[in-house]
């Protein structure tokens, strides 16, 4: 394990800039948490292999890819190792014993600098396991979980199992794992395939799961989150793969068909209710499992939170606010602290959601292209945080977890270095451990007017798994989750066979849109043609203000042609101003701005200026490609 730099992190940059914004139960009233110091390291891999070819890798227990990113998930219940989804290559063919470490498998990393009796810090768990313990099984590619037994993993729509034995054990041999693939039944008659599911999450009782999937809705993509048992099958009757499997059962949508969005409309009064239940992408869960996380429909225009909701309840909390966008999170077990993954810091969201304050209207025609700006392709620009309960407030808007280095390459601030999804909390609360990749071609170099820079990893590694120590923390007791119900009243129950719920928007029309202090906007909705979504929203505001403090007036409008089912094209004009305690403007060229994205690739391709000035500083659009 080697340890980078000790620190002392910073809150949250550009105070005098990014203005709070009380909307949704934010208790500016709370006193925010004083930083405190956090020491990185970073955790042992498997040395690189000099290239791709059989036999090129000459360690015993097998090399890793160089350009392949390893993304680790969460701690072993005994808190001494981290689960992590490893790319092995260059191992000799077989009958050599090193034959099996190859492709991706599930491994363990020692976190206390110990080893395995081998030798080595790791320990590959599936290398080796016989083609009858893992048929119908798929790749093991992302967000490995353990559960609390110590005896599985859950990676991708996969469960790792070594039966009775720790994973940790020299028992667990290759001949007494199984990988035993995940169904989710979406046919009224029990056949097919099932249903594609992905981003799973186990809930802490260790016996539900939370997931997601695509469909489409009037020609684009759209996502839901979901909550089930799971429950093993070892001889199925229906369905494929007929193996012995885990089925989620007793399926709900996180989805609450009386308050699907959080705009109603009353005769010509569009109203706003920032505290409508609007799973977009469910995230997981908090530590006691009471509640779930998830990303939710925007409280202010083009800024992209997370939100909690009660499991029983339906009580929303919003825990982000920041104006850039934020997605991984995980809660710490005792549910006082959250991890999340922010871009917050980079500039990269603050063009479009810099100016606070300004609903999202414009957003049921935009959010899906807000969204997809985050990235450049596999960069990701997200960096580690700390908030702490209650989260974005006032101008607390958390602590930079690898703040205080120098940003020099290989550092553990290199902004060339992102981190991945998700960061985990260790059982007792004093650890982190999140992953990062190294930016590479096509996201610099070649046609990307970024250069593209040369790692300082061991073999020029282009990905590694960092461990935040929280320095100054006593460790938190372990606390037994009791089993939840299958039952989310606010969801929506779902039967095999059910075709996805339908959000619910206001028609076509003209509305006002009336602050909750004083002025209103003039809101005009229009649909498109060829589709049932809404294509048109324009805004005129008139001294528009929530809080009192801060007023918006000007106009903006937004049209949103779907080009394909995930590209997306919109034209954007804004002439924005905002008085008071935020003094600034959100402006588009005389032009207008025109920007294509693909939700899934998210390569930014934009025509015309859309600019945002806050208190004299400028925020511009990132530059085509980058």
């Amino acid at each position: 394990m080697r340890l980078q730099t000790a620190l002392l992190g910073s809150i949250a940059w550009a105070q005098a800039i990014v203005h709070g914004n009380p909307t949704l139960s934010h208790r500016n009233d709370i006193v925010p948490p004083q930083p405190e110091p956090i020491t990185i390291t970073e955790l042992p891999l498997p040395p690189v292999a000099p290239n791709t070819k059989p036999g090129s890798c000459t360690h015993n227990t097998g090399c890793l890819d160089r350009t392949s990113s390893q993304q680790s998930g969460n701690f072993l219940p005994d808190g001494n190792h981290v689960v992590i989804s490893a790319n092995f290559t260059g191992a000799p063919a077989s009958p050599n014993p090193a034959s099996i470490y190859t492709g991706i498998q599930l491994i363990l990393v020692k976190t206390d600098n110990t080893t395995f009796p081998n030798g080595d810090p790791w320990k590959c768990v599936t290398c080796g396991v016989p083609k009858n313990n893992r048929v119908g099984s798929t790749e093991l590619l992302s967000y490995p979980q353990a559960f609390n037994d110590g005896k599985r993993v859950l990676v991708e729509a996969n469960i790792v199992s070594c039966g009775d034995e720790l994973l940790t054990s020299e028992e667990c041999t290759p001949e007494k794992v199984h990988i035993y693939p995940i169904r989710w039944d979406n046919k009224a008659d029990g056949s097919g395939p099932g249903g594609t599911i992905r981003e799973l999450r186990i809930h802490p009782d260790n016996l539900h799961i939370g997931f997601n999937s695509f469909g489409i809705l009037n020609g684009k993509i759209d996502e839901y989150g979901y909550f089930s048992r799971l429950r093993f099958n070892p001889s199925p009757k229906s369905g494929t793969p007929r193996v012995p499997r885990y089925e989620l059962v007793n399926v709900t949508v996180l989805f609450n068909k009386d308050t699907s969005l959080p705009f109603t409309v009353n005769g010509s009064d569009l109203i706003f209710k920032p505290d409508t239940i609007t799973v977009g992408e469910f995230r997981g869960f908090t530590g006691s499992g009471k509640e779930v996380t998830y990303v939710g429909s925007p409280v202010e225009s083009c800024n992209i939170d997370l939100f909690a909701a009660d499991l029983k309840t339906g009580k929303v909390r919003r825990l982000t606010s920041h104006p850039e966008y934020t997605d991984p999170i995980d809660v710490s077990p005792d549910d006082k602290w959250q991890v999340i993954l922010d871009t917050r810091e980079t500039g990269r969201q603050m063009f479009l959601a810099g100016l606070r304050g300004i609903p999202p209207v414009t957003d049921m025609a935009s959010v899906t292209v807000t969204a997809s700006t985050r990235n450049n392709g596999a960069r990701r620009f997200f960096e580690p945080w700390l908030l702490d309960h209650d989260g974005d407030r006032g101008t607390y808007f958390g602590q930079k977890i690898n703040a205080g280095g120098d940003e020099s390459p290989g550092s553990i601030n290199d902004p060339n270095w992102n981190a991945g999804a998700d960061p985990r909390w260790s059982p007792d609360g004093t650890r982190i451990v999140y992953f990062q990749n190294l930016v590479q071609e096509p996201a610099c170099g070649g046609r990307n007017p970024l250069p593209c820079p040369k790692s300082t990893e061991q073999g020029g590694r282009t990905s590694r798994v960092m461990l935040a120590h929280l320095t100054s923390r006593e460790p938190i007791k372990q606390q037994h989750v009791e089993p939840v119900s299958d039952e989310v009243p606010w969801g929506t129950p779902y039967t095999p066979g059910d075709e996805m719920p339908k959000r619910t928007y206001p028609g076509a029309g003209n509305y006002t849109l009336k602050g909750k202090n004083s002025g209103s906007a003039s809101v005009s909705i229009i649909y498109g043609t060829s589709n049932l979504s809404i294509m048109t929203v324009g805004a005129t505001y008139h001294d528009f203000s929530d809080d009192g403090l801060s007023f918006i007036s000007g106009s903006e409008k937004v049209k949103s042609t779907p080009l394909s089912v995930t590209l997306n094209r919109v034209d954007w004009f804004s002439d924005i101003v905002s008085t008071g305690e935020q003094k600034g403007t959100k402006k588009t060229g005389p032009g207008g701005f025109h920007l294509e994205i693909d939700a899934m690739t998210n390569i930014f391709n934009a025509n015309g200026t859309l600019t945002t000035t806050i208190d004299g500083e400028v925020f511009k659009q990132p530059a085509n490609g980058t």
